[in-house]
């Protein structure tokens, strides 16, 4: 299960109720913050989310809007708040407009208060934990190294509790040793084999994250059968030539994008100013009704649906 907190939910400039792009995607004890828009940082602390384990910085693309809280995020790591180091993962050139904010803005000179790594990335996956990987893949907007984020938890085989015990297998390291796919001898003598209590191989959750993007056929392949989209909505329908024009999206065009990826959930959010929530909700709702707007601080569960509903 993957759990995104959005922290700003507007497009381009903040409004009254909507801060500047970022959200936090967790799993388990991992943590990445999804671009850094201009209060980010405040908006991290009202949340209560707080900044413990936030190490790892993941940005869609290098305009301001998304990286201009970067530093105010480190100038707070200068003074008041302290991580055991800091990674930066993106393109080449919205790294090198991030290490202008950085070090000629903010510390001028100055060493940055933890160890700093600037990591450049293509297409391809980045990061691998134990039971879940991060992959970029390349996204269509105004600029290069534009990226979205595939989150996808590893195929497992359920451990079926219910075997376990019918063959009197005791809690503890017996049970850990079958999950982790070795046959194990009871104290009677008895080999008990994985098969005897794995069910079959079942695909973990998949969630994406694009950031501003102008067009989604090139999409579709990667968001196939997500359990959860986050995806910006920028314009309405009524509007789609301004919306070719600036290179974003339309409700509309985020809802057809679900709707034929066979997406479980779809998350709008990078809401313009001006529109009304509810308008936004309503144009692609007609497409795809499962369908939500986030809100600033709006927290969401994304799981691998079952035929008889979530795990």
């Amino acid at each position: 299960m993957f759990e995104i907190l959005f922290l700003g939910t507007s497009a381009s400039a903040p409004s009254a109720k909507r801060g500047l792009s970022g959200q936090i995607v967790s799993h388990n004890e991992y943590r990445f913050l999804i671009d850094c828009g201009e209060g980010t940082q405040r908006q991290i602390l009202q949340s209560g989310i707080g900044f413990k384990r936030l190490t790892r910085i993941l940005l869609t693309h290098g305009h301001l809007d998304h990286i201009l809280g970067l530093g105010g995020l480190l100038s707070t790591f200068l003074r008041w708040e302290a991580i055991d180091e800091l990674e930066i993962f993106g393109g080449r050139q919205t790294l090198d407009r991030v290490h202008t904010l950085l070090y000629d803005v903010v510390l001028r000179g100055n060493q940055p208060p933890m160890p700093l790594k600037m990591n450049e990335i293509k297409a391809g996956t980045f990061f691998e934990a134990e039971d879940f990987t991060v992959t970029a893949f390349p996204v269509t907007h105004k600029g290069p190294d534009c990226l979205g984020y595939l989150f996808e938890e590893k195929a497992r085989r359920p451990f079926l509790a219910e075997k376990a015990d019918a063959l009197g297998v005791p809690f503890g390291p017996e049970r850990r040793e079958l999950v982790a796919g070795n046959a194990v001898t009871l104290p009677d003598g008895k080999r008990v084999t994985p098969d005897d209590v794995l069910g079959p191989v079942e695909r973990g959750s998949k969630f994406i994250l694009v950031g501003d993007a102008g067009k989604t056929d090139n999409l579709l392949e990667v968001c196939k059968d997500a359990d959860g989209l986050v995806i910006e909505s920028t314009y309405l329908d009524e509007e789609a030539d301004m919306a070719k024009q600036f290179s974003h999206l339309t409700a509309r065009m985020g809802a057809e994008l679900a709707l034929k990826a066979g997406v479980k959930k779809l998350i709008l959010t990078h809401i313009s100013r001006r529109y009304r929530e509810k308008d936004v909700l309503a144009e692609a709702q007609s497409v795809f009704p499962n369908t939500v707007v986030a809100r600033d601080f709006d927290n969401y569960q994304i799981k691998r649906e079952m035929q008889d509903g979530y795990r």
